[in-house]
């Protein structure tokens, strides 16, 4: 488990030999004006009977690059909306051959049906994922980044910033195809850092192969960010202003030459949400009120700064390095007035507090990295490396003002509270990758790869409390004074080999990862080790029936690690009634995850199906304890089990020439068993989501949009989180000859998304609801100058690219 044991591995896998072939290159455009067509479809047919013998993709710049054996062929260029291109070659064994640029005719009948009068879905679909097109996404305009994957099928966001995927939560964000480590304790707190002009895709990965990190049970969702790589200067600038103090504006810009591109972004965001509480507890504990009754209301303010640059580098041919720095910087200001009654049986009250809470944090993340691919040779194999490092700082203090009211609702001001917490937290991540690519023959290829992730956190907090009736002097709680340093270091290694003949397809992989963790306590001086070793196979099986027409069949295993807020020993004071800690035993979970699916296309019409089942072990999951002081404490526990199995169906339509829609429907039945914290912490329900996102064209006029979504019951050990659905709606125009848009939505227009909760337990029952605004009305203007044309960044066969599927297997 050494960084040289796995050099080793490595260098075994490279040394794979292969047969020779020749390779193809070249490159397809548009004819009328030498765009580059992005994933055209290059195959080489057998003259005699035009069965498939081998063929690849055009990337982003249009350039395609595959081998095959010596011989004479029938070479087909297709693309959506172009007529096809043919042409006959000879192979006679010297490599490469250069095709030159191909250019395509449009298809006129073709393009004024789906082209010019159409409308451009923004879904998708591949073997292992699904990628979301969001520059077409109205509806998150002027939004934030965890706004922007509520509208997305399969994904749900509550009110509290949890992210679910086909009903499941543990998800693993990427931004680019890397892990973040941006400020906050919660994957919210990253995500409204990045606005949702900043986005160009969404890939949802639902069942990764072993070339991904093992990470994340319910699946990996990867933000792939908007970069500009046409020559010449270019740019764009977007902004946007939103109901109740909600501001955007940000600036795109690029300047390419034949050997370099420099890009740079800024974004800039200001917004203001307001919030609302409700809770009710009812329990039988002497001394107390049985009913505990608690409302608030709040809001918060947040100003942010993102920063991207960086430049990419042909240093020679087939030889490119890449720089890029990231800096965002984060204001935020919060505030709470939460009311508590303590009820009688009768519901008389018998006393109340009034908690004003106060919130102020800053912080900043510095990231930078370099990356270097290399065309090895002409036979096809490649070398892609890559190193970043991130710095995160934040400081966050918070201020409590609490007073206290008898039966008869007079204030006793001998009773009232003043409370501060400090509450400072620094984190760095080093990510190093180096992979390996090589053709196997014909058909047959193998990837290899070394990766390691270290990290490392220190999070603490001081907590001091004095009377509200005299000057306040701090008196520090040693309670609950502790810092918590904790750091995780992954040394992982990877071995995929593919091949495909005819009709049938696969994948094999195998993953090793090797982890270790060490948990202190800071005052308390306890440590806390951690050291385990994995293997996480994948297979992926694919039958082809024919065009547009495929079953697969795959199966993965893998893993969940403890977030730091789940394990550092550290209480959280939400008010006197509340609070939450961390669990430093917690162990990480592991998933087996199966699926099978069937995917169809006709003219107007695709079907994607999948049938999926999951059985977890050491899940963990949230657990509520009530104590002999009134006082809820909630946590993490690992549970013994938990199984789901689903249904998922993905109907995408084009309903005439002018508007497709998209409805998708997950139907899964979950169970948890939990037995090993405690008697009855078990539970089982059928739950489901359905979405609609629809778009419809008015030509000459505007683009509308609109997207209904419903999640139901989400079990729990203790209860389950209840269901919720809201609907969408925006549109958009083109103005200033194309160059610029302006689009109106409003988000949550019945204003129904809110977040609640039932927890049952022997001593206690619980309900409560918690909602963010999300009713918001945003007004957006983009100008495009000098030709500027996003590109995604991140689209490699790295972190983020594909495993195999179709003819570019």
């Amino acid at each position: 488990m050494t960084k040289t044991f796995l050099l080793l591995c490595f260098l075994i896998f490279a040394s794979a030999s292969q047969a020779q072939e020749v390779m193809l290159r070249g490159r397809v455009s548009d004819v009328a004006e030498n765009k580059p067509l992005e994933f055209a479809n290059i195959s080489l047919l057998s003259p005699e009977d035009s069965v498939l013998v081998s063929g690849g993709m055009t990337d982003l710049n249009g350039q395609f690059d595959f081998g095959a054996p010596v011989g004479r062929y029938l070479l087909r260029v297709g693309f959506i909306g172009y007529q096809n291109y043919f042409e006959t070659i000879n192979l006679d064994g010297k490599s490469p051959v250069q095709l030159g640029t191909i250019r395509l005719e449009a298809d006129t009948q073709n393009l004024n049906e789906v082209v010019v009068e159409g409308v451009k879905s923004i879904f998708e679909s591949d073997v292992d994922k699904r990628i979301y097109n969001v520059e077409n996404n109205i509806l998150a305009n002027g939004a934030t980044a965890s706004e922007l994957l509520a509208t997305l099928p399969s994904i749900q966001v509550d009110d509290e910033g949890s992210i679910s995927m086909r009903g499941s939560g543990n998800i693993l964000i990427y931004i680019n195809g890397r892990p973040s480590n941006l400020s906050g304790d919660d994957m919210a707190s990253i995500l409204t850092q990045f606005p949702a002009s900043s986005i160009k895709e969404v890939e949802l990965i639902t069942n990764p192969s072993s070339r991904y990190d093992a990470a994340g049970v319910g699946g990996i969702i990867n933000i792939v960010l908007k970069k500009n790589e046409e020559t010449g200067f270019n740019g764009q600038v977007n902004a946007s202003i939103g109901t109740r103090e909600k501001y955007q504006a940000g600036i795109n810009l690029n300047y390419g030459t034949e050997k370099a591109n420099y890009f740079f972004s800024y974004n800039w965001q200001d917004r203001r949400r307001i919030e609302t509480g409700s809770g009710t507890r009812i329990a039988n504990l002497e001394g107390f009120s049985p009913t505990l009754d608690q409302t608030q209301d709040g809001y918060e303010k947040e100003k942010n700064h993102l920063v991207r640059t960086g430049i990419d580098w042909t240093l020679d041919e087939g030889k490119i390095f890449g720089f890029y720095f990231q800096g965002n910087f984060e204001n935020e200001k919060e505030f709470e007035d939460i009311n508590q009654q303590n009820l009688s049986a009768s519901g008389a009250v018998d006393s109340s507090f009034v908690r004003i809470n106060e919130e102020l944090s800053k912080s900043k993340n510095l990231e930078g990295g370099l990356n270097y691919t290399w065309d090895i040779d002409s036979l096809g194999q490649k070398l892609y490396s890559s190193l970043s490092y991130a710095y995160d700082d934040r400081s966050q203090d918070e201020y409590y003002r609490q007073q206290f009211y008898s039966s008869s609702g007079e204030l006793d001001p001998s009773k009232g509270l003043v409370q501060t917490n400090q509450r400072p937290a620094t984190s760095t991540l080093v990510v190093a990758q180096l992979d390996y690519e090589r053709p196997l023959g014909k058909n047959s290829s193998m990837e290899a790869g070394l990766k390691g992730t270290f990290s490392d956190w220190l999070s603490g907090q001081t907590f001091a409390t004095g009377d509200v009736d005299t000057d306040f002097v701090p008196i520090v709680v040693d309670s609950l004074n502790e810092s918590y340093d904790y750091s995780e270091d992954v040394y992982a290694a990877y071995l995929t080999f593919k091949h495909k003949k005819n009709k049938f397809g696969y994948q094999l992989g195998l993953r090793a990862e090797a982890t270790q963790t060490l948990g202190t306590t800071v005052k308390g001086q306890r440590e806390i080790p951690n050291d385990y070793f994995n293997l996480f196979p994948s297979a992926y099986l694919t039958y082809s029936l024919g065009e547009e027409s495929e079953f697969s069949l795959n199966y993965s295993r893998r893993i969940s690690r403890p977030r730091i807020w789940d394990l550092a020993p550290i209480y959280r004071v939400r008010d006197q009634y509340n609070v939450s800690i961390g669990n430093p035993y917690l162990q990480p979970e592991f998933t087996d995850s199966y699926e099978f699916g069937y995917r169809k296309g006709w003219k107007n019409y695709l079907l994607h199906a999948t049938v999926y089942h999951r059985y977890s072990t050491d899940v963990r999951t949230r657990i509520t304890y009530l104590n002999d002081n009134n006082v809820a404490v909630q946590t993490r526990q690992n549970a013994d089990t938990q199984i789901s199995d689903g249904l998922e169906l993905i109907n995408q339509f084009q309903l005439g020439r002018n508007f497709d829609a998209t409805l998708t429907g997950n139907f899964f039945y979950s169970q948890v068993n939990g037995e090993n914290i405690e008697e009855g912490f078990s539970n089982e329900n059928f739950s489901w989501t359905l979405s609609l996102l629809g778009n419809l064209l008015i030509p000459d006029w505007f683009s509308l949009q609109f997207q209904g979504n419903y999640r139901g019951p989400i079990v729990l050990p203790q209860g389950e989180i209840l269901p919720q659905w809201s609907i969408n709606l925006g549109m958009r125009r083109e103005v200033l000859a194309g160059r610029g848009s302006v689009s109106l939505n409003i988000s949550d227009i019945f204003n129904t998304r809110n977040f609640r909760i039932n927890t049952i337990d022997p001593r206690f029952v619980q309900s409560r609801t918690f909602q963010r605004e999300t009713r918001i009305g945003t007004l957006s203007f983009i100008y495009r100058f000098g030709g500027y044309k996003e590109k995604s960044e991140g689209r490699s066969r790295r972190e983020g690219g594909d495993d195999f599927g179709g003819e570019d297997f």
